[in-house]
């Protein structure tokens, strides 16, 4: 395993973290935070996991303050829906640039706070970017009003109208803090909405960066609010005072979400957790696969929801493709240092570390083998796992069903098709697939028998996320509802339907018998299935 010098780690934490942090950055942050004056705080420490060290300290909000925070969002909202969208996309593009000319304070920032290496904390920068970028130059569209054919030919006139549904609420996880606030809210406040947000406690530092770099590209200060702590305390009033619930993590906390918010009749869109698979067939570029791997299954350390935790491999290529992937794997460079070399970081936390570990440790213990790794690296930071491949996994081993959510493959063989599919489908999860084929129209007709909301045919899980016109979410126990595209941005609408009735109504009219009136309807039914334009 090729691992970064760890020796100082510790001792050089603030040198090899914060020399590039503007003085009073965190501090100024900490200022963004909804809190109701008057009232003596109290507060929590968020933790750089690279070191298990404390990096600032942030409010423990109460329930007071997500209710204060739900009425300055509710008040803002009014004036910020009768605002042009015109001025809201300017807004937008302004937050695009300034995300990607201050790239590297956003970067040491979600390094810091997350553990991450530097190419997994990029992929955020740049899919903010890219979201605030198509959201900007499609909410117009998406909002203009749209004609639909009325009930009678001429005699009808009928318009779709979307309305902003109102305060929109964020519950965000701590793996990809940036994105999964900020690329979400963006299409939200596009359409009109008021946002609070509630970022997980271990990593809310680069949504609060986010919240002071909208505000000076021009977001009014209320309509968009941030309160931090624990959710077992503040996800309750949350849910109580919004009109619509996003929330991304576990299947367990989503289905909770989801009975909240069907007690209080409001929509909700949950992208939960994912135990995807990536099938290699016979005929599949080894080595552009192989890189795939490494990417699809130790990204963010292996703390993606889409990621690939279960490869299966087509017998002719079993052994070929598993030699080079245990080699690369082995000699993937991990570490905390902040540069694009390093190709995979920390863990989150203990509890996560311990997580991992005992799922490897159960798979040993009933059979499995380690083709790499396997173990923790103290001597690289306190989270510190190897990355990790696994072979003769079964499905009484944890790993083989449940969602590990670190550096840890399952790899197993199959011989054709059918059983490939068999295999990639015995999951209570849904959410994505990876195929590697040379025979793109088989790897289509393959993708649409998979049972997840995104499949990648040569690739991991990149092309399907970053294709943002599209939809993205989980089938199954992976959720419901939809990111990006139009689906993404509707959400966050309510649809009104306005029809005008011209000439004479529809239903019997009062000068005409009703058995006339039927004849006449059902005739001019049986015509317009045959005329275009009007079926």
């Amino acid at each position: 395993m090729n691992t970064q010098p760890a020796q100082s780690i510790a001792a050089n934490f603030q040198q090899l973290w914060t020399q590039t942090m503007r003085p009073g950055l965190l501090n100024n942050l900490v200022d963004l935070i909804t809190r109701a004056s008057g009232r003596e705080r109290t507060n929590f420490a968020v933790r750089a996991p690279a070191v298990d060290e404390p990096i600032v300290e942030v409010p423990a909000c109460t329930q007071e303050d997500v209710i204060l925070a739900l009425n300055r969002a509710r008040k803002a909202q009014q004036e910020w829906a009768e605002s042009p969208v015109r001025e809201r996309k300017q807004i937008v593009l302004r937050l695009h640039d300034l995300i990607l000319q201050r790239q590297e304070t956003m970067l040491d920032l979600l390094q810091m706070e997350t553990g991450k290496a530097r190419r997994d904390a990029l992929e955020e920068v740049l899919d903010v970017a890219q979201a605030c970028r198509h959201y900007a130059f499609r909410a117009e569209s998406y909002l203009q009003p749209k004609w639909r054919k009325g009930a009678l030919p001429l005699l009808t006139r009928t318009w779709e109208l979307r309305h902003p549904i109102g305060v929109v609420g964020f519950i965000s996880p701590w793996n990809y803090p940036l994105t999964l606030t900020l690329s979400d809210a963006i299409p939200a406040m596009l359409a009109g909405n008021a946002v609070v947000v509630k970022p997980d406690s271990q990593a809310p530092l680069a949504a609060l960066l986010g919240l002071q770099w909208l505000r000076e590209a021009g977001l009014p200060g209320d309509v968009l609010q941030v309160v931090t702590g624990p959710g077992a305390d503040l996800a309750k009033p949350l849910i109580a005072g919004v009109d619509y619930i996003c929330f991304t993590g576990s299947t367990t906390t989503g289905r909770s979400i989801a009975r909240q918010a069907g007690e209080n009749l409001i929509g909700c869109s949950l992208e939960l957790g994912g135990k995807n698979p990536m099938l290699v067939l016979h005929d599949a570029d080894i080595d552009r696969a192989v890189h795939g791997a490494l990417r699809g299954c130790f990204a963010n350390a292996g703390q993606l929801c889409i990621s690939c935790e279960r490869l299966f491999l087509q017998d002719p290529v079993y052994d070929r493709f598993l030699h080079q992937f245990i080699k690369r794997t082995s000699n993937l460079k991990i570490g905390p240092e902040k540069n694009f070399d390093v190709g995979m970081g920390s863990l989150i936390s203990r509890g996560q570390l311990d997580k991992v570990d005992a799922h490897v440790r159960d798979a040993v213990r009933k059979g499995a083998v380690i083709l790499a790794g396997g173990r923790a690296r103290p001597d690289l930071g306190p989270f510190f796992y190897e990355p990790t491949i696994l072979a003769r996994v079964t499905q009484e081993m944890r790993v083989w069903q449940e969602e590990t959510f670190g550096p840890v493959v399952s790899v197993c063989p199959f011989g054709d098709i059918e059983e490939a599919l068999r295999m990639a489908n015995d999951s209570p999860f849904g959410l994505n697939a990876s195929i590697w084929t040379r025979d793109v129209r088989q790897g289509q007709r393959l993708a649409v028998r998979m049972r997840c909301g995104t499949v990648n045919i040569n690739g991991a899980y990149a092309a399907a996320w970053g294709s943002v016109d599209a939809p993205m979410g989980g089938m199954k126990a992976s959720g419901i509802g939809r990111r990006h595209g139009v689906e993404g941005f509707a959400r966050f609408t309510e649809s009104q339907t306005i029809a005008q009735q011209n000439l004479i109504p529809v239903g019997p009219w009062p000068f005409v018998k009703a058995g006339f009136y039927a004849r006449v309807m059902t005739a001019a039914l049986r015509l317009l299935r045959h005329i275009p334009g009007l079926r």
